[in-house]
C-alpha cells in the first residue's frame, strides 16, 4: 500500500516538470524590478551614492567607493537584464549574491531581522502616537497621508537582502528553467549541434 502510495506521489510530480520551468521563470520576474531600480537609481544619483559607499562617518565606508558603485551598478543593471531574459543568469547570479552580501553585512545587520519594525517596536509606537494627532490636529494631511494604505516604520534589517540572495542561490542552481529562457534554447542548440 505503502509502496502504491509512493509511486503514485512519485509519477504525479514526473508530470509535474513539463510545468517546472515556472518556478524559476517566477523568481526571475520578481528580482528583476528589484535589481533594476536599484541599479538605476544608483546610477541616477552617482556622486552621492560614491559619498555615502565611502563616507566612513555617515555612509559604508567601503574602500575605492567609485569602483564598489561601478561594480554594484553593472551587476545590478545588468544582472536585471539577464533576470528577465533569462541569458547568462548563473554568472549574472552570483556578482548579485555578491552585492546581497555586501548589502547584507555593510547596510543591514546592525538593525536586525525585520525590514519594517513590528507594530510592539518603539518607532512603530512613536509613529502611531503621530499619527493620532495628526488626525486630530490636521485631519486632511491624515486623510492623505493614510488614503493609499497604513503607514509603517522601516527597520531596515536584512530580511529582503536575505531573501533575494536565496532566491538568487536557488537560481544560481537550477539554472533560468525551460522554454521561457534564452540560456535554455542556447543549450538546446548546441547540445543538438554536438549530437550531430
Amino acid at each position: 500500500m505503502f509502496a502504491k502510495i509512493t509511486l503514485s506521489f512519485k509519477q504525479f510530480f514526473d508530470k509535474l516538470q513539463n510545468i517546472s520551468f515556472i518556478a524559476p521563470l517566477a523568481l526571475r520576474l520578481y528580482l528583476v524590478p528589484v535589481f533594476w531600480i536599484a541599479g538605476t537609481n544608483k546610477l541616477m544619483h552617482f556622486n552621492d551614492t560614491v559619498t555615502w559607499f565611502g563616507n566612513p562617518d555617515w555612509g559604508l565606508g567601503l574602500p575605492l567607493p567609485m569602483l564598489m558603485v561601478i561594480l554594484a551598478i553593472g551587476s545590478e543593471v545588468i544582472g536585471a537584464i539577464c533576470l528577465l531574459f533569462g541569458a547568462a543568469l548563473r554568472l549574472a547570479a552570483l556578482p548579485l549574491m555578491i552585492s546581497m552580501a555586501v548589502a547584507i553585512f555593510s547596510v543591514h545587520i546592525d538593525h536586525g531581522w525585520l525590514a519594517i519594525a513590528p507594530d510592539t517596536s518603539e518607532a512603530s509606537v512613536r509613529l502611531s502616537q503621530f499619527l493620532q494627532w495628526l488626525q486630530s490636529h490636521h485631519v486632511g494631511r491624515y486623510e492623505y497621508i493614510t488614503a493609499l494604505g497604513r503607514p509603517v516604520m522601516l527597520n531596515n534589517g536584512i530580511e529582503f537582502a536575505v531573501t533575494y540572495f536565496i532566491m538568487l542561490l536557488s537560481l544560481f542552481f537550477t539554472g533560468a528553467g525551460k522554454y521561457v529562457s534564452v540560456d535554455y534554447w542556447v543549450v538546446n542548440y548546441f547540445s543538438n549541434k554536438v549530437a550531430k
